[in-house]
């Protein structure tokens, strides 16, 4: 557990040093309450501003908090994946709570770049069920992930940069899940995986259609925003139970090979 916090945690309070100077000033975030569709409540204090956008966060520290926990039977390497998965979703809530509640450029900066090596860690995890335990190794997995935080220079390039960047995390994680499926998966995990995948299409389209979807009243008090939340937490959910199944049965089928 130790280590997996600390290679989570150092990343991110560096993260949150860079943030907070001038160096992405350029990048295109939105800092205004009227980029939702929620209404603000002033009555309310600044961490619930917008109640149902702001509680939701909570659910990313249960599911992580859930996912966290000790598996009977999981090597070393299969549970620092998985804690950091865990570590890196709890961490998460926080940042984009403070985004909501101070409006401020760091925390929105946070939010974009942090989405990012989430997922990353996707395409890191499966090169572990692929490769297997002897030959996967941590410089990898640390070398991807600062790609993935490197690639967060494309919102100074461009106003959309962040966006391109996010799409490309996105397309290596559904290909490399859909190919790991098919060397190593059965009917359960592809079930796992289409429900991963329908949740990460919820998560993009009710965030973007956000105001749209407020004409109807169903989509009023709990707006798309909070809706795309609930996705991206059963995104983070359905991941977890894709990966974690996939690489107990790697290592079941590794285990059978060496006896």
């Amino acid at each position: 557990m130790m280590s997996a916090l600390l290679h989570v945690l150092l990343p991110f309070l560096f993260c949150v040093m860079v943030a907070n100077t001038s160096l992405f000033d350029g990048a295109a975030v939105d800092l205004s309450y009227d980029h939702y569709a929620e209404r603000r409540v002033e009555s309310l204090p600044l961490f619930l501003a917008m109640p149902c956008n702001c509680a939701v966060n909570v659910l990313y520290i249960f599911m992580g908090m859930y996912w966290l926990r000790n598996r009977a039977g999981e090597g070393q390497q299969s549970r620092y994946l998985r804690q950091v998965f865990a570590l890196m979703a709890i961490l998460y809530a926080p940042v984009q709570w403070t985004r909501l509640a101070v409006l401020r450029r760091a925390p929105a900066v946070l939010d974009q770049w942090f989405t990012l090596p989430i997922f990353a860690w996707v395409p890191v995890w499966i090169s572990f069920i692929e490769r297997g335990p002897a030959k996967w190794r941590a410089s990898h997995a640390a070398a991807v992930e600062a790609c993935s935080l490197l690639s967060y220079g494309l919102s100074l390039v461009h106003e959309r940069g962040f966006e391109v960047a996010l799409g490309c995390h996105v397309a290596l994680a559904v290909f490399r899940g859909v190919r790991v499926q098919r060397t190593h998966g059965d009917g359960r995990t592809r079930a796992y995986l289409q429900l991963a995948v329908l949740s990460c299409a919820g998560f993009v389209l009710l965030k973007v259609l956000d105001h749209w979807l407020a004409q109807y009243r169903l989509f009023q008090r709990f707006t798309g925003h909070f809706w795309s939340k609930v996705c991206d937490v059963l995104q983070f959910h359905f991941s977890f139970c894709f990966l974690s199944t996939l690489t107990h049965r790697a290592q079941e089928r590794s285990a059978a090979r060496n006896r």
